[in-house]
């Protein structure tokens, strides 16, 4: 049996769009969407710079992704060099989470060294454990690894 359909039944709307809509209408009109695609200057990149940084949960969960992998670049004696740096980035790009090992007898601070190849590499240092060092840089197109926000 079907039920009878009265006025009362029907839906009542009020005209307006729902929460939704207003949001989708609200990013439309918003001015941070006509920044973005403006040029940037020196201190935007300089922000932006910043922003590459890992977030403490982000880092936790890249650590926990890199505890299984072997190191495919290694610093040795010759120090942080052009050869170095190129390798790392091509390993970034192929991986996007590196382990990097620096050797005994490398020239470099260990400490040191993972913040100057990070910053050649472009990329950032998610952990400093010993004499390994856990690169991280997001592919550009197809990002393999989904940080948590």
């Amino acid at each position: 049996m079907s039920r009878p359909t009265t006025a009362s039944a029907k839906k009542k709307t009020s005209g307006r769009p729902g929460p939704k809509r207003q949001r989708a209408l609200a990013k439309k009109n918003d001015p941070r969407a006509a920044r973005a695609t403006e040029p940037k200057s020196d201190a935007a990149k300089a922000a932006a710079e910043e922003a590459r940084a890992l977030s403490g949960k982000a880092t936790r969960y890249l650590r926990g992704l890199g505890h299984h992998l072997e190191p495919i670049v290694q610093i040795g004696k010759d120090g942080i060099t052009a050869g170095v740096v190129t390798a790392t980035r091509e390993a970034l790009l192929a991986h996007e989470l590196v382990k990097v090992r620096i050797l005994t007898e490398a020239p470099v601070d260990r400490k040191e060294a993972g913040a100057e190849l990070a910053q050649r590499a472009g990329a950032a240092l998610a952990q400093t454990l010993g004499r390994t060092l856990l690169l991280y840089k997001r592919h550009p197109h197809k990002p393999k690894i989904v940080l948590p926000r």
